[in-house]
C-alpha cells in the first residue's frame, strides 16, 4: 500500500483497532460474518477494506461512487458465498483491497 494512502486510512479510521466494520455482537450475523469476527487477520482485512471504501467513496461524485457501491455489493455477495471457508474469504478480501488500491492509484492527484 502506498504511504499516502496508509496515512489517509489511519486518519480516516473511526473504528477501534481490531473491530470488524460491523457489530460482531449481533445475534443475526451470518456464519460468514462470525468467522470474520473470530479470525484476527480477516477482521483486520475487513476494517482495512471498509476504511479504504469509505475514504475513496468520499473522493468521487455520484456516478463513480454509485459504480463503486455496485461493485462493493457484488463483492460482498461473492464473499458471503465463501461461507466459512477462511482461505476463500481471505482471497476475496485481498482481491477487493487490490481493486480499491487500483482505484486510488488511478487518481490523477492522490491525496
Amino acid at each position: 500500500m502506498r504511504p499516502a494512502l496508509s496515512v489517509a486510512l489511519l486518519l480516516a479510521l473511526p473504528l477501534p483497532a481490531g473491530a470488524a466494520s460491523y457489530d460482531c455482537t449481533l445475534p443475526t450475523l451470518s456464519p460468514n460474518e462470525r468467522v470474520i469476527c473470530q479470525t484476527r487477520d480477516l477482521n483486520d482485512m475487513d476494517v482495512e477494506m471498509a476504511t479504504m471504501f469509505r475514504l475513496l467513496s468520499g473522493l468521487f461524485g455520484m456516478g463513480m461512487r454509485g459504480a463503486m457501491q455496485d461493485a462493493q455489493h457484488e463483492w460482498l455477495q461473492g464473499r458471503m458465498a465463501c461461507g466459512t471457508d477462511i482461505p476463500c474469504i481471505r482471497n476475496a478480501y485481498r482481491q477487493r483491497i487490490d481493486a480499491l488500491q487500483a482505484i486510488y492509484d488511478g487518481i490523477d492527484r492522490p491525496i
